[in-house]
């Protein structure tokens, strides 16, 4: 993945919008991977699910923790992407207060595929999802790569570490340092 563009997608993204108006003021609009990484350093993190328990007890809200460090360091934006729709990833967007780390919904899992990390979960009840990765983006290249162990389809464990923000932290820092 090191030096190779992100995949050109288009993604289905619900934003709220007072004009619409009721109980519900959303709107859909698409997104694309251009406006996501086009001309701005970003990290993207990938994961299992929305609502999951590593993602939300550890991963989310520790991103979510840490931005200001990763501002420090260059960083303009902090993406949380999961195969799951823009309705259940707004909701646990909402649900973890974010204000820092932004979500991108990869509902039919185009970009996961083209990314080369689409995994069957069946043996979790998921169907097709992404496996945990996380990866530094500069102008749509990927800069560096952060992939967990054991790639696999039905993975009996859900490793974790790898892609911690900690981890993606220390090796911006150690970069910036050298």
């Amino acid at each position: 993945m090191l030096g190779k563009k992100v995949p050109a997608v288009t993604f289905r993204t619900r934003v709220r919008d007072e004009a619409v108006g009721g109980p519900n003021p959303f709107r859909w609009q698409d997104m694309t991977s251009d406006d996501y990484f086009k001309g701005k350093k970003v990290v993207l993190f990938s994961l299992p699910g929305a609502f999951t328990p590593t993602c939300s007890t550890y991963q989310l809200p520790d991103f979510e923790k840490l931005a200001p460090e990763f501002r420090a360091l260059g960083v303009d934006d902090i993406y949380c992407l999961s195969v799951n729709d823009a309705f259940v990833m707004n909701a646990w967007a909402k649900g973890q207060n974010l204000e820092n780390v932004k979500v991108i919904p990869d509902g039919s899992g185009e970009f996961t595929r083209k990314m080369g990390m689409l995994v069957a979960k069946d043996n979790l009840g998921f169907g097709m999802r992404s496996w945990r990765y996380a990866a530094v983006v500069n102008d749509g290249v990927v800069e560096q790569w952060f992939e967990e162990e054991g790639y696999s389809d039905n993975c009996e464990s859900d490793p974790y570490g790898v892609s911690a923000p900690q981890n993606i932290l220390e090796n911006l820092k150690a970069r910036a340092a050298a």
